[in-house]
């Protein structure tokens, strides 16, 4: 018996779906631009080193990683109205939990309640829209639902820091909690319950190696920057994740309904796409977390200041999103790749040589042309990864990206947390050794991200394409 997909309900509010949709993607957006801001004062109250709170990070971005193969699977079984319903409830539960943390070790017990909430929201929201809405009308759906997504990352910085200064770091998680209210009233109200009648088979095993691959890798990284494990258990979580994620592949090659087929890895701009997004953000994703340390325990600025000074990246980055298609077109993925894999290399190497006596134009300028590149990349990367999958790979394709997205970030923000701690152990009797230890990380992760440009000169030889629809700057 075939499985079908059978409808609960029908869909009649399809344009009050895509705002619930647009407002779980805002929801996400500004938590995560929100905190990075927040993060020394944070550090100051939970009395912990702010160059040692990267774990408030990677404990959200590594419990998303790990839930998203999972996401599809669960609304099939469950529907997706009573997941995306649990999703918001466990998001703004994590939210009340992290507000309310007396320790570092309870907050970070506490994002990955989040974490939870976090991984189900958007796959699942998007989930929705797929299946109430004809083919023809998805993209138009999908860039309004990411306007609000926009919206979160130019909002948060200045907010944040605005919350910061006038109250507590705690506020920053409050305001999700009636956002959060009103999304699983209308959930309840506006989205269909679909479900399939006979539920595909889940991959546990598969499943199992690969989670545990994941979890034990950023948790070995994270444990580099003084965690509290020591050396031995360090090298011992390194060796059982990487035997953990190739078992998972050899399981992989043997079962005949993996989490992704192994067939997926033979469309060459998938596999140079995937590898490509890895190493590119292991850079890139430590950014958020870094530029907020050299704002403001760096160079010394306000919470508020610092938020207005990161309304630059943002704006940056929206001015380049206009014109990302036509550059691709006009020139290629391969040589816009890897000219701006270079060019992000660049600017964050830059910040390196920032400092409280440089004109504040300067440093603006820093940040909004980082923004442009930034935003470049992103665009190019997501859409050379998925532009050549159609039919059944495009789901998996997809869960595939958004799950190396999120890990890539964990771990960029996890060794960027070594990093620091590595380099201000070094410099431990020097008055400056938190500036230094930053600016020594910044040319650090700036290498790494060079190491993208290597994987992308394998793309195949440039000619004009024009690129798939925009995955955002996940």
């Amino acid at each position: 018996m075939s499985a079908e997909l059978t409808p609960r309900t029908v869909a009649p509010h399809k344009e009050r779906l895509l705002w619930l949709v647009a407002i779980a993607f805002f929801l996400q957006s500004l938590d995560a631009t929100i905190l990075n801001i927040a993060l020394p004062a944070m550090a100051h109250s939970l009395g912990q080193s702010p160059l040692k709170m990267q774990s408030v990070i990677v404990a959200y971005s590594l419990t998303t990683a790990m839930l998203i193969p999972a996401s599809g699977w669960i609304a099939d079984r469950f529907g997706t109205r009573r997941v995306f319903m649990w999703a918001i409830a466990l998001f703004v539960l994590g939210s009340v939990l992290c507000a309310l943390s007396p320790s570092l070790g309870f907050l970070i017990a506490a994002r990955v309640v989040q974490g939870v909430g976090g991984a189900m929201m958007l796959p699942v929201g998007r989930l929705a829209v797929l299946r109430s809405h004809p083919k023809g009308d998805f993209i138009r759906a999908m860039s309004f639902i990411a306007i609000p997504g926009q919206i979160g990352p130019l909002l948060g910085p200045t907010l944040g820091g605005w919350l910061v200064e006038v109250a507590t770091w705690n506020w920053i998680f409050w305001i999700n909690v009636p956002v959060g209210l009103f999304g699983v009233w209308a959930a309840r109200r506006w989205m269909p319950e679909t479900t399939w009648s006979v539920p595909r088979k889940f991959d546990g095993l598969g499943y199992a190696l690969l989670s545990f691959g994941m979890v034990a890798i950023s948790v070995a990284l994270d444990g580099m920057s003084g965690m509290g494990l020591g050396m031995a258990l360090v090298v011992v979580l390194m060796v059982f994740g990487l035997a953990s994620l190739a078992s998972y592949w050899m399981h992989a090659m043997r079962v005949p309904e993996p989490l992704f087929p192994p067939m997926l890895f033979r469309v060459r701009s998938l596999r140079v796409g995937l590898l490509g997004n890895l190493f590119a953000r292991f850079g890139t994703g430590a950014a958020p977390f870094l530029i907020p340390l050299l704002l403001q325990v760096g160079l010394g600025m306000a919470p508020m200041n610092a938020g207005m000074m990161m309304l630059a990246t943002v704006l940056g980055s929206m001015l380049v999103k206009r014109f990302a298609v036509q550059t691709v077109q006009y020139f290629g993925y391969r040589r816009v790749l890897q000219v701006n894999s270079v060019m992000v290399a660049l600017m964050l190497a830059s910040f390196a040589w920032a400092s409280a006596s440089q004109p504040p134009w300067l440093l603006l300028l820093q940040l909004f042309v980082f923004g442009g590149f930034n935003s470049m990349q992103f665009s190019a990367m997501n859409s050379v990864t998925l532009k050549d999958l159609d039919g059944e790979f495009a789901s998996s394709g997809n869960s595939l990206l958004s799950m190396v997205q999120m890990l890539a970030m964990g771990i960029g923000v996890a060794l960027a947390g070594a990093l620091l701690s590595g380099y201000a152990d070094r410099w431990i009797t020097d008055p400056d050794k938190s500036l230094r230890a930053i600016h020594a990380t910044f040319l650090t992760v700036a290498l790494m991200t060079l190491a993208a440009t290597l994987v992308f000169s394998q793309l195949d030889k440039d000619e004009p394409v024009k690129p798939a629809p925009d995955g955002g700057d996940a």
